[in-house]
Order: C-alpha cells, then structure tokens, then sequence
C-alpha cells in the first residue's frame, strides 16, 4: 500500500512513518517543519526516515491549497493518515492565527485532496481535548463535545465535523481518532514530561501546575503507533445508529491507555529514571488545563482486538533513555 502521511517530521508522525516503513508499505510524507519547536529535532526524525528507501519526503504546507492539491497531481495513495496539525493547547490562547490556519484551512485541504483521489480510507488525528470539562469519567465517544475550553480543542472539534460532512457529501470512509496525552522517545518538547526532564536534569525547577493535582491518561507513542497500522485496512461501514439517517462512512475512537495517573506520579517515574530529584514551583491552574482526561476504549478494543496498554514507568524509562542519548547527557 502506498500512504500519505502528514505531518511526517513531527512526533507521531515520525513513529507512524517507521512502524509502517518497517512492514513494507510505500510512504510520502509531508511537512512544513515550522519553529513552534525545535527544527533540528524534526529534521534529525526525517534524516532516520530517509534511511528507507520507500520513504520520500516533501516539503509542504497544507494550509496552502495550491501545495496540498498539487500532491495528487502525479501519484495517488490508497490511504491518507493526516497528522499535521498545530499542537499545543497553552500556545492557541496567545497564537490563534496559526490554529485556524492549519488546523482548519489544513484540514479542509487535505479532505478535499482525498474527495479528489477518491481515497478510499482517510484516518485524522482529534484529541481528547475534545471533551472539555465533561464531569462523566471515562470519556466515551458518544458523550457531549460541545464545549471546548481551548482554541485548540475547538479546532479538533471542527475537524470532526468536517470529515463527517465530507464522508456523508461524497462516500468517503473517514475515521477520527482522539489521542489521550502522547508521550515517548523522540517527543514534543513543549509536553509536560519532556521539559520536567530537561530541568530534572539541570537541576532546574519545574513549574507544577494546580499544585499537581491533575491526572492524565498518558498513552506510550507504540502503542499509538499500533492501533493506527491496525486501523489502516478497516475503513468505517455506514453510520447505522438511532441518531442519524446519514449514510456517512465515518467512525470516532479514542486512542487512550484508559488509565489516569497522577502528575505527581508522572513527576517520580522521570525523578527515579534521572536519579534526581525535581525543585518544584507549584502554580495555579492554567487556562485551557482540564484536572482529568480518561479514555474509554472499549469500540478500539472491539474493533482490532488492541487497546493501549504500556505502563508508565516503562514509557518513561523508555524516553529518559533516549533524551540522555540523544542531547549526550
């Protein structure tokens, strides 16, 4: 099978990339390499990625129309897996411009690109961040995603909609996946366990935000990596519920370990696997934070038979591992 996958440079769509490199699959990867981080680690992930020689890689940006239709101009793909996207909750408070950019105008042209192709399975990328305060734990995909509290959540929310729209306007099978706080090797480093590494490391304090109490359904970058390669060849039937007439070919999972732990928790992993131990200033909660995400993810499970399951500590000790490799510490 030949894929496109977006947003290729990036953290997940890295991971994505080999996993599927290494089983055989053909891979043009796109990417804009923007500065939100660090340009050099995104650009060290595709020097790894242009070890294979069924991987090639363009420089583009999907916000622009003219770039993401000229992609199919050549070649076409049998799946589009569509990962680009700015991330990142704290920084749409301040930077709101560059979410609708590329998070809707992006979005909306990469659907366009798989109505053209006809591609006959479209899977995206949503988050958790979807379900705002919802008070009912675990998130289940039927519950209500009407309120996002960040510019960010309300992006991913539009997404959904408009992959929705276009599977019921023009038979497209599309599947959105919310992932629940992705963490491993090779990481984002505006994430929470990457920056309380570094500053562990440093001796550094670590800004702990409400004081710590906060959960989070930290789901390990394999096991992310594993439920997508699964969902590749099972494109979604048509919606057959009670709630719509729709024919739509469109389908919802969450992508969670479905199972919360604390922050202080997360905070002992790095401090056991730096043997240090971390200087905290406890802060407030920030805006856009919600105290608990939790996946249910039973549909996923049903579906291909996998859920996430890898412990914290090994997810960790996996990524303290390779930052000590990586930044030769």
């Amino acid at each position: 099978m030949k894929i496109l996958v977006t947003g290729c440079a990036g953290f997940i769509g890295f991971h994505l990339c080999q996993k599927l490199l290494e089983q055989g699959y053909q891979i043009l990867g796109i990417d804009n390499i923007n500065s939100y981080y660090d340009e050099k680690l995104k650009n060290d992930r595709l020097k790894e990625l242009c070890k294979f020689k069924k991987f090639k890689f363009q420089k583009v940006d999907i916000s622009h129309a003219n770039q993401t239709q000229s992609l199919g101009n050549k070649e076409t793909f049998d799946s589009i897996i569509h990962l680009a996207a700015q991330a990142g909750v704290r920084y749409s408070i301040s930077n709101p411009s560059s979410y609708i950019d590329s998070n809707l105008v992006g979005f909306g042209n990469i659907l366009e690109l798989a109505r053209r192709l006809k591609i006959s399975h479209t899977i995206f990328a949503s988050s958790s961040s979807v379900y705002g305060l919802n008070k009912k734990q675990p998130f289940d995909v039927s519950d209500y995603t009407d309120y996002p509290i960040s510019l960010y959540a309300a992006t991913k929310k539009s997404n959904e909609l408009q992959a929705f729209s276009y599977s019921h306007l023009y038979d497209l099978p599309i599947t959105g996946l919310r992932f629940f706080t992705v963490y491993g090797p090779w990481g984002r480093p505006d994430m929470a366990y990457f920056k309380f590494t570094k500053a562990i490391l440093k001796g550094e304090k670590i800004d702990v935000y409400n004081h710590g109490k906060m959960e989070r359904d930290f789901t390990y970058i394999d096991d992310v990596t594993e439920s997508i390669e699964k969902l590749i060849t099972l494109p979604p039937e048509k919606i057959n519920n009670e709630q719509t007439n729709s024919n739509a070919k469109f389908k919802i999972y969450n992508v969670g370990n479905n199972r919360p732990e604390k922050l202080e928790k997360l905070i002992e992993c790095i401090e056991k696997e730096c043997q240090k131990k971390a200087k905290k200033n406890l802060m407030e909660m920030q805006s856009g934070d919600v105290l608990v995400t939790y996946a249910d993810v039973e549909d996923l499970k049903e579906a291909v038979g996998f859920s996430p399951n890898t412990s914290l500590e090994i997810g960790i000790k996996n990524f303290v591992s390779w930052y000590r490799s990586y930044y030769k510490l």
